[in-house]
């Protein structure tokens, strides 16, 4: 997937152009960093038209994993076999954010009539869902996450992990200590700002798995 920001995003942060040797390393820093917020919020911050994914639901409540959700188009009760079909669900709500509610005032599954109560049970109670979800560009708070994360390793004195120095005329320091060395890092602070945007999965949610 493409990265969450772009070389000219960090250019605006640092005021300057990179130097040739910053930008031999800009984009593959980007890249990892992206990795890292998306392994991190499990959002791919991309846009995506008519995601299939197979959810359980809570309590009558479905929760979308990605967002922001454009649309959805299909809620289907998955059978557990043995004669057990997918079912469309008639009457599911979407509350316009990432929930869908499976119980309404209409029946919630088109069963046969002739199927006992038996047959009900048999459900598992997952649902596959076909939704868009995701914008074109990534929230601009997450482009700063990543830019923060790619710029502390970038900038570095050295990229010696754990190594940081500095010479001022004939004055020379150099200090042992929580460097980002080659590789970028996800800092407390950059899990605050993610968790404080809404990015990281609420707890409860189960997805079983993508198709």
């Amino acid at each position: 997937m493409a990265a969450l920001a772009k070389l000219s995003d960090l250019e605006a942060r640092l005021g300057r152009p990179l130097t040739p040797a910053e930008a031999g390393r800009a984009q593959a820093l980007l890249d990892d960093a992206s990795a890292l917020v998306r392994s991190y919020t499990r959002q791919t911050f991309a846009r995506v038209d008519n995601d299939v994914v197979v959810l359980r639901a809570q309590q009558g409540e479905i929760r979308l994993p990605q967002r922001p959700v454009i649309t959805v188009t299909s809620v289907i009760a998955v059978g557990a076999g043995d004669g057990i079909p997918d079912l469309p669900v008639v009457g599911w709500q979407w509350d316009g954010l990432d929930i869908v509610r499976t119980v309404a005032d209409t029946p919630v599954i088109n069963f046969p009539e002739t199927w006992l109560e038996d047959d009900l049970l048999r459900y598992p109670g997952t649902y596959r869902v076909t939704y868009s979800h995701g914008d074109a560009d990534a929230p601009a708070d997450v482009v700063a996450v990543v830019c923060r994360m790619v710029l502390r390793t970038l900038t570095a004195p050295t990229i010696a992990g754990g190594v940081t120095g500095e010479t001022i005329g004939p004055y020379t320091y150099r200090t042992d200590g929580a460097g980002a060395g080659t590789g970028v890092l996800m800092q407390d602070d950059d899990r605050r700002m993610l968790n404080d945007a809404g990015y990281r999965p609420t707890a409860g949610m189960s997805m079983l798995r993508f198709r």
